[in-house]
C-alpha cells in the first residue's frame, strides 16, 4: 500500500513539474484549424491564425520553443501532404515572427 501511494505521489510530482511544458501533442492541435492552408494553400482562417498565435504565446520559455520547433519538424516531415512552403508562410500570415524556417536540416536547439 505504501508503494502504491508513493507511486501516485511521484505521479502528481511528475505531472506538476511538466504541466506547463509544451508537448507535440499541443503543437499538433494547435495546427487542426491550419490544415486546408498547410495542403492546399488559399485563405488562412482566423481560427487557424487564432491557434498559431496561442501557440507561439504559450511557447515563453527557450526549452517550450525549441520543443514547438522539433515538433513542427516532426510533423511537416511526417506528413507528405503538408506544402513545406505554405507551412513556412504562415506565420507571416498571421502576423507572426518565427526565427527559424521549417526545413529537415534545421537545427532547433539554436532557437531561443
Amino acid at each position: 500500500m505504501a508503494k502504491t501511494v508513493m507511486m501516485v505521489l511521484c505521479l502528481v510530482v511528475a505531472c506538476m513539474v511538466v504541466a506547463n511544458a509544451i508537448t507535440c501533442g499541443q503543437v499538433a492541435s494547435s495546427l487542426a484549424p491550419c490544415i486546408g492552408y498547410l495542403t492546399k494553400g488559399g485563405a488562412v482562417t482566423p481560427a487557424c491564425c487564432g491557434a498559431i498565435t496561442g501557440l507561439n504565446n504559450a511557447a515563453k520559455s527557450t526549452p517550450d520553443r525549441q520543443t514547438t520547433c522539433g515538433c513542427l519538424k516532426g510533423i511537416v516531415a511526417s506528413n507528405s501532404g503538408i506544402n513545406l512552403g505554405n507551412a513556412n508562410s504562415l506565420p507571416g500570415k498571421c502576423g507572426l515572427n518565427i526565427p527559424y524556417k521549417l526545413s529537415p536540416s534545421t537545427d532547433c536547439s539554436k532557437y531561443v
